[in-house]
């Protein structure tokens, strides 16, 4: 009995989680901004990315950071201090942001109306996040060379429910023990459709494959929000934990 009641509450707070997820997209589309949530393990390099990318696509596109953190606003400054308009939203406790709490960013934070890109950093954690959808339209998810290989077999749902991996600090691999052909044949063993990028925001040239990949999901969006059966259209986000 105990374990049922237990499975019913959580079953409520996703339910719940993902009704939230849904307003938050139907914002996101009435504004035309294009949402991606970063996922990643404490220390895998997504505000590092964030302050590579979000420049080196500045001449075409503007883009704003949600910044997710238990406490402070250290990366949201970092972000900041490199130019970069990053909101925080400080969790406490909560190992992760969920869809409520986006939402009632995005009711008290004037946005400007002409922005094309929202990167939400989530908090750092491979397990929580993969189960809370925030409205976003893609998932993507970091594994710094630094980790081990085999983390996409020990933590498989955050790896099966997203639409791209991001290996990063690959500047490094002739300094570590890190299997990359393995650990991608570990990541399209799970999620065969996920693009597989490995990087290095430290290395000339070494943001290009995804920051084309970027340009072509963006293209993508608006031209899918422009076809006549795009009002008609029903989001969907709901997460399977598997």
């Amino acid at each position: 009995m105990h374990e049922s009641v237990d499975q019913h509450f959580v079953e409520g707070i996703l339910r719940n989680n993902d009704e939230i997820a849904e307003h938050n997209r139907e914002h996101f589309d009435e504004s035309g901004l294009f949402t991606i949530n970063l996922m990643s393990a404490p220390g895998a390099g997504k505000t590092s990315l964030l302050s590579a990318t979000i420049p080196a696509l500045s001449d075409r596109y503007r883009s704003l950071v949600v910044e997710g953190d238990m406490v402070g606003e250290l990366d949201a400054d970092r972000l900041r201090n490199n130019g970069i308009t990053a909101h925080q939203i400080t969790t406490g406790r909560s190992c992760h942001l969920d869809a409520a709490m986006v939402n009632r960013l995005l009711h008290h934070v004037s946005l400007p109306s002409n922005l094309d890109f929202l990167f939400i950093e989530n908090v750092g954690n491979l397990v929580c996040p993969a189960e809370f959808p925030l409205g976003e339209h893609k998932r993507v998810v970091l594994l710094s060379v630094t980790e081990g290989a085999d983390k996409p077999l020990k933590y498989p749902v955050i790896f099966r429910q997203c639409d791209a991996v991001i290996f990063t600090k690959c500047d490094l691999l002739p300094h570590v023990d890190f299997d990359l052909a393995k650990a991608m044949e570990y990541v399209h063993g799970i999620n065969p459709e996920a693009q597989i990028f490995a990087l290095s925001v430290k290395q000339s040239g070494g943001l290009t494959e995804w920051l084309q990949w970027l340009e072509r999901q963006i293209a993508e969006y608006r031209s899918d929000r422009m076809s006549p059966d795009a009002s008609r259209e029903e989001h969907h986000v709901h997460i399977t934990a598997g």
